[in-house]
């Protein structure tokens, strides 16, 4: 048998094909397309300084964090809070989606750390300590 998969694969079967893809339920897309894998040349002053605190050699759980669209504008989604972070108008989009996607990780990343994210407010109604 060849190691070639059917071209159909993805309509005939569910696409679950790793173990690690059964057990959550879902396809994982950029272990196929390498157009998602982030290009690390294009990586933001902070978020290499970002991946040295944190002692990544990746970008970890914000490689699926693209720049996308709400109303029409440049937003970014932040499934913490379940909705979408608008892009501040004052900030110049770059034309390469790369690069976007790139500010998207750096403003997600920002917004999460800022006192004005949403959880702040849930830690101090409920944290025990």
């Amino acid at each position: 048998m060849s190691d070639q998969q059917d071209i159909d694969h993805f309509i005939k079967t569910d696409g679950l094909d790793s173990e690690r893809e059964k057990e959550i339920g879902q396809h994982i897309g950029y272990r196929y397309d390498v157009n998602l894998l982030p290009d690390y040349e294009r990586l933001t002053p902070f978020l290499k300084a970002y991946m040295e605190t944190m002692g990544w050699d990746d970008l970890n759980w914000l490689e699926d964090v693209h720049m996308g669209y709400e109303e029409g504008k440049p937003a970014v989604f932040d499934r913490n809070i379940n909705g979408w972070v608008q892009v501040p108008a004052s900030i110049e989009l770059p034309d390469n989606q790369q690069d976007r996607d790139m500010i998207a990780r750096e403003l997600l990343i920002k917004f999460q750390m800022s006192p004005r994210h949403p959880l702040v407010d849930l830690k101090k109604a409920y944290a025990k300590f």
